[in-house]
């Protein structure tokens, strides 16, 4: 796929960037590059190659999943203003 002056034209103004015109051209050339190369990576057979998250095989660390409510009420209470059976007390928003 070949990339002229007018679609570098119309990128820069999608981008919201300023391209002086005596760019324009050594841009194209530089896009259609770039197009050319992505082309040839579809060429690769990637059938049978499972899809990867990372370059570093790793493992997740599991850990037991229990409820609790993490025994910290009493200390984060300490900096409401206003407290309500447990909770912060907030004002009433609907009437």
């Amino acid at each position: 796929m070949s990339i002229d002056r007018a679609t570098v034209a119309k990128i820069a103004h999608l981008a919201r960037i300023k391209v002086p015109e005596a760019e324009q051209d050594h841009l194209a050339g530089e896009l259609s590059k770039i197009l050319a190369f992505v082309e040839q990576l579809s060429e690769v057979d990637t059938e049978g190659v499972a899809p990867m998250s990372s370059a570093v095989a790793t493992t997740l660390r599991w850990r037991p999943d229990q409820v609790d409510d993490g025994g910290t009420r009493e200390a984060i209470l300490v900096n409401a203003p206003d407290r309500a059976e447990g909770f912060f007390g907030v004002p009433k928003v609907i009437e």
